[in-house]
């Protein structure tokens, strides 16, 4: 009797030791790949191939004007020394001048801040052609940005979109003046 147990034994350790082996895998394409990016990619690549530490939301269809504002206002008092390093990590894309506030009416021009542009212009930098980017703004007014298109105007590169704000949608285009630097075209 004890001649057929020990095989047996013997099979059974076997099988459980190589059941508890670990097996490795990519995680499913409809899971996320927790921390994956933080350690292996750390950087958000542009429209113009410019690298961005942060995306503020934007790859995943929102905008934080909360994040946006203190790099808004870490970069304003860059000035006076409070940046670590040269910055670069600091900066972020914005829209320049007050023309979008102009093309969609006064009491929305009076209510887009600072917060606001630097939505429009990250969202203009990293968003997806048909990807909408939305967020609410301080007059409680709120915001969709969808870029529709790419474009070159004077051999700069541009792009189409459309802004929703308050339900009042318009077309546009913007081009960028440096990397992190849009302007409506």
């Amino acid at each position: 009797m004890s001649t057929v147990r020990r095989p047996l034994q013997l099979a059974s350790a076997l099988f459980l030791s190589l059941s508890m082996t670990p097996l490795w895998a990519d995680p499913p394409s409809h899971a996320p790949a927790h921390g994956w990016r933080t350690k292996h990619d750390p950087y958000y690549m542009g429209y113009t191939g410019k690298q961005w530490q942060d995306d503020y939301g934007i790859t995943m269809g929102k905008c934080n004007r909360d994040a946006v504002g203190a790099v808004i206002g870490g970069v304003v008092g860059g000035a006076v020394g409070s940046q670590i390093g040269d910055g670069t990590g600091r900066k972020i894309a914005t829209i320049a001048g007050a023309a979008i506030g102009a093309l969609i009416g006064a009491k929305i021009g009076r209510d887009l801040d600072q917060k606001d542009a630097g939505c429009i212009g990250h969202a203009l930098e990293l968003a997806r052609d048909g990807q909408s980017v939305t967020w609410t703004g301080d007059g409680g007014l709120r915001y969709e940005l969808r870029p529709t298109g790419a474009a070159t105007y004077g051999g700069k590169p541009c792009r189409d979109f459309e802004l929703t704000v308050d339900g009042k949608r318009m077309r546009q285009s913007a081009c960028q003046r440096e990397p992190g630097t849009w302007v409506l075209r």
